[in-house]
């Protein structure tokens, strides 16, 4: 199984246990919120743009509830189980699943078990912390790009990757994993440290970040 298979069979075993109802790291969203936008991502492609261009927000924003609306809990979880429909250009395109929803699902399971008490990071294969790593590194100016300072992303082990070129400059350290929380704007449940200016990390520390 690819990492993305593994990521998206482990999620769904958490959103069955949890239920429609249980909160997540994404602002106002349940665990019902959650599964729909996933569905809407793979499913709806006329209605995808609107996640991360603001101008087709609301668009996206009624496809979803729609969805909600028109699909049981239950239902919902199993259509992002059954991963991209076969007309779909992640699942026409060899590699593109891999390629595209690695990360996403990563970060989405992080968001419903970290919105959870008494959650750890999970013990990652290597394998896959450095498939994290790689796509991190290759889109580390893009999810930074609006940082309000200077980034270097420290892997544990010493490697680095640049993430925006300013000053002053902070230096964010951890595991892969906690690296990709990091950047997409999860800085409040990633387990990174920061060594900069002190007035530099806390700007970071509330800066929106992510695509």
């Amino acid at each position: 199984m690819s990492n993305a298979r593994d990521e998206r069979a482990a999620l769904c075993d958490l959103l069955d246990r949890l239920g429609p109802s249980a909160p997540t790291l994404c602002e106002g969203w349940t665990t019902a919120d959650l599964a729909a936008h996933l569905v809407l991502r793979e499913r709806r492609l006329d209605a995808a743009p609107g996640i991360s261009l603001a101008p087709l927000a609301g668009y996206t924003s009624s496809v979803q509830e729609g969805l909600k609306a028109r699909h049981p809990y239950p239902e919902l979880v199993d259509l992002v189980r059954q991963g991209p429909p076969k007309w779909s250009p992640y699942s026409l395109i060899p590699g593109v699943d891999d390629l595209v929803n690695t990360v996403e699902l990563f970060v989405h399971h992080e968001d419903a078990r970290r919105a959870q008490p008494g959650w750890e990071p999970r013990a990652l294969p290597r394998d896959y912390e450095d498939a994290l790593w790689k796509r991190l590194k290759s889109g580390a100016r893009l999810f930074l790009r609006k940082a309000p300072v200077g980034i270097v992303l420290r892997r544990t082990g010493g490697e680095k990757a640049a993430g925006r070129k300013a000053e002053p400059a902070v230096v964010v350290s951890g595991d892969a994993p906690e690296l990709v929380l990091f950047a997409f704007g999860r800085q409040a449940h990633a387990r990174v440290t920061y060594e900069g200016d002190t007035e530099a990390v806390a700007r970071l520390r509330e800066a929106h970040l992510g695509v």
